[in-house]
């Protein structure tokens, strides 16, 4: 089956002219991906505990887990590790980690629940516009909206988590009082940091049901 791509959509980088490599399921960017749904788990268990320990080895672990986002794909390109199981994971484990976290920020009054549900939904929409690209030969890979999308996210959830695991210090240390003026949600950053991240996810998503509807129109 013949694998196109999208208008405005770059096409995936795909190890052997096309089909993914032969090689081992568990491998060294399959392991990050991984360690990146363990940290997760850590994530959610840390965020259901009240205290400043929990809070801030939720911090510490969503983190960690978000700045290993990239590594995994750029590992599995550059040492031609390209598997079927690291393609569906990466992006499923991603979905996890942002929902989650935004869940966690809405029950902490952080975020109104009508922006997480908007959230979930678009992330629900687009996995299932790929999958049905997929199956008709088509690589609909991430534009620069959806990257975009992602960046604020994260900022925004840091934000949010850095202000959760300050917020019951009775001292902070003078290092770190900045730190919770900026990151109080009655300030201006974390709030802008949500919208933004808002915007950019209703942006993307409509761009991947654009591009959608002309993939449907050429196949019917």
């Amino acid at each position: 089956m013949a694998v196109h791509v999208l208008p405005h959509f770059p096409q995936a980088k795909i190890a052997s002219h096309g089909k993914f490599c032969e090689t081992a399921v568990v491998n060294l960017p399959n392991t990050i991906t991984l360690a990146r749904l363990g940290l997760t788990v850590v994530y959610v268990a840390a965020a259901s505990v009240d205290g400043p320990v929990a809070g801030w080895l939720a911090l510490l672990c969503f983190t960690v887990a978000a700045s290993t986002d990239w590594l995994d794909g750029y590992l599995a390109r550059k040492l031609n590790l390209v598997t079927a199981l690291g393609k569906l994971l990466d992006p499923v484990v991603d979905k996890i980690l942002i929902c989650a976290a935004f869940v966690h920020l809405s029950i902490e009054h952080l975020c109104p629940m009508w922006v997480t549900i908007l959230i979930i939904c678009r992330e629900f929409l687009v996995t299932g516009l790929r999958q049905i690209a997929v199956e008709h030969g088509v690589v609909m890979a991430a534009d620069r909206w959806g990257k975009l999308k992602m960046i604020f996210q994260i900022v925004f959830i840091i934000a949010g988590l850095v202000w959760l695991a300050l917020r019951d210090h009775p001292t902070v240390p003078s290092a770190l009082v900045s730190l919770r003026w900026l990151t109080d949600p009655v300030h201006y950053f974390t709030p802008l940091m949500m919208w933004i991240a808002l915007v950019l996810t209703v942006l993307s998503g409509f761009n991947y049901m654009r591009h959608s509807v002309a993939l449907f129109r050429e196949k019917t």
